[in-house]
């Protein structure tokens, strides 16, 4: 089961009640430890008092913000839990948008949201309120030191939150957009038929990290004794004209083409 990260309350107009966080997805890789090279043997950091020249033990630490050059002004965690906002416990909904409305551009860390004891039958009235009128809700939680802005929407089985950036935390980028008059029908009707000629359902467990697979073989390998297998190098697309780059990608799919030409839309293969 996953671990709680934040308990409190949410809360609409008068109605509140009791929740969990809970991580929905972490991302999952190879660490490698750090070693000495002439021995193999492990290193380890060592926290070092730059005033009194010597190494110092962990408990001998604490926070510290420089609120000048050189000088810090120590805060604790009592101190911390003083100035904590009611959203530290309460998560007051602000209002509802439009699913679709949200850009995903603002969206952060995923979490499941699930009702405590005694918070089922309004957990499941706020999910299925939101399911049925297409609406998410927009909310306040601090968490990790830190007040986060939210979105809680209805997923297929119960409610997911999803933090977001603020707007001042996502970067403009001026040069970020697309001159569609640089295209003409006859383009924009290919690209449409290879677009149904690949398209299919989404389904995420088709998909796996290539590149961790390949760490794991190497690592296996070296451990054997046995020689590394170089991957292939990947070779550069050939330039060449986008009309014939369509119908060159378009003659691979002779089926689907045939259809897409015809007005049909090309059949998604069942999975067995």
């Amino acid at each position: 089961m996953a671990s709680t990260v934040w308990k409190g309350h949410i809360a609409f107009g008068l109605v509140s009640f009791p929740v969990h966080l809970s991580v929905a997805a972490r991302g999952d890789s190879i660490s490698f430890n750090q070693l000495h090279k002439h021995d193999n043997s492990r290193v380890k950091q060592v926290l070092f008092c730059q005033s009194e020249d010597k190494a110092i033990p962990r408990e001998e630490i604490v926070k510290g913000y420089e609120y000048e050059k050189g000088k810090y002004v120590v805060i604790d965690d009592a101190d911390i839990k003083k100035v904590a906002p009611k959203t530290a416990s309460v998560m007051e909904i602000l209002e509802f948008v439009k699913v679709d409305a949200v850009d995903p551009v603002y969206l952060e860390s995923s979490y499941y949201v699930a009702p405590e004891e005694g918070g089922a039958k309004p957990y499941a009235l706020l999910f299925e309120g939101m399911r049925a009128s297409g609406y998410c809700a927009i909310a306040k939680i601090a968490m990790h030191q830190r007040e986060h802005i939210v979105v809680i929407r209805p997923a297929k089985n119960g409610m997911m939150l999803h933090t977001m950036f603020y707007r001042s935390e996502v970067r403009a980028a001026d040069e970020f957009h697309s001159d569609s008059s640089l295209l003409n029908e006859k383009e924009l009707k290919l690209a449409g038929m290879l677009i149904e000629s690949l398209a299919a359902e989404f389904e995420p467990a088709k998909y796996s990290d290539t590149y961790r697979t390949n760490l794991q073989a190497m690592i296996q390998a070296k451990v054997e004794g046995r020689a590394v297998v170089e991957t292939p190098e990947a070779k550069g697309a050939e330039v060449i004209n986008i009309m014939d780059a369509l119908e060159r990608s378009l003659e691979r799919k002779p089926a689907a083409t045939a259809k897409a030409e015809h007005g049909e839309v090309p059949k998604r293969k069942k999975r067995a």
